[in-house]
């Protein structure tokens, strides 16, 4: 019964409305400093599309990005594209980032199983095309069910599919809410203190490792957002860690 209420078109989109509506307000009110602007501006400037990567705890904060920066630049009017699961939830935060200006694709990359993998194929092909075309696609390397800060092959995957660039974007805002919800999603209060942080662009060709690009993503975002979360104030949280001897990611404890 729950589940078919929140399959209902009219209950999601309502729930798009109000997160689009509270995406909007917190990207507007929350006072932004911004480090590595020239990194992103260089990119959204270009001809070429590229891939901006935050982790999946940040998606309420990704709409300050254009609403901050974008305006002033060239090629102001561009919608960016994100990447969005398959799942019920991602239903309403496709439409939630079409109210927002942004193009959904639906699916992921680093979905395993059979049903999933089509969906993942598709948003491999609907990434490139839009990289071709000169559009920023944004992901989230953790996404959509985690480990939590621990970025799987997804972004790699698509960026050396179309030779496309990677820029990290560590992003915190406080005061804010922690969800306890696999990825410890962040939920700023309107009128917060922001931080972003662009890092210069790593560099993907085909022919490159695709391991060592994963690793060095994920240490460049993983310190990217620990910085910014210092500079509003907020308290770091301990990330799962991996046995190495057999390569499984553990719960972290406080």
């Amino acid at each position: 019964m729950i589940k078919s209420v929140f399959r209902s078109s009219i209950v999601q989109s309502t729930l798009a409305t109000l997160i689009a509506g509270y995406m909007d307000l917190v990207a507007r009110t929350t006072k932004w400093d911004v480090e590595g602007e020239e990194f992103m501006r260089e990119a959204w400037e270009g001809e070429d599309g590229f891939i901006v990567a935050c982790w999946h705890s940040r998606i309420a904060m990704m709409p300050a990005i254009p609403r901050k920066l974008q305006k002033n630049w060239k090629r102001g009017d561009q919608k960016p594209a994100v990447i969005v699961s398959l799942s019920r939830d991602g239903e309403f935060v496709a439409r939630a980032a079409q109210k927002l200006g942004m193009i959904p694709i639906r699916g992921s990359a680093a979905n395993k199983k059979k049903t999933k993998d089509k969906g993942g194929i598709a948003a491999l092909r609907q990434a490139n095309t839009l990289l071709s075309e000169g559009v920023c696609v944004c992901v989230t390397p953790d996404g959509p069910r985690g480990p939590r800060e621990h970025a799987s092959l997804g972004a790699v995957r698509i960026a050396q599919r179309a030779n496309a660039n990677i820029i990290v974007c560590g992003i915190a805002a406080a005061p804010a809410k922690r969800l306890k919800s696999w990825d410890m999603f962040l939920m700023p209060r309107p009128f917060a203190r922001g931080k972003i942080i662009f890092c210069p662009p790593i560099a993907v060709t085909r022919d490159d490792d695709a391991e060592m690009l994963r690793q060095e993503l994920e240490t460049r975002l993983r310190d990217a957002t620990d910085r910014a979360e210092r500079e509003v104030g907020l308290a770091l949280v301990p990330r799962p860690k991996e046995d190495v001897s057999t390569g499984q990611v553990k719960a972290a404890t406080s």
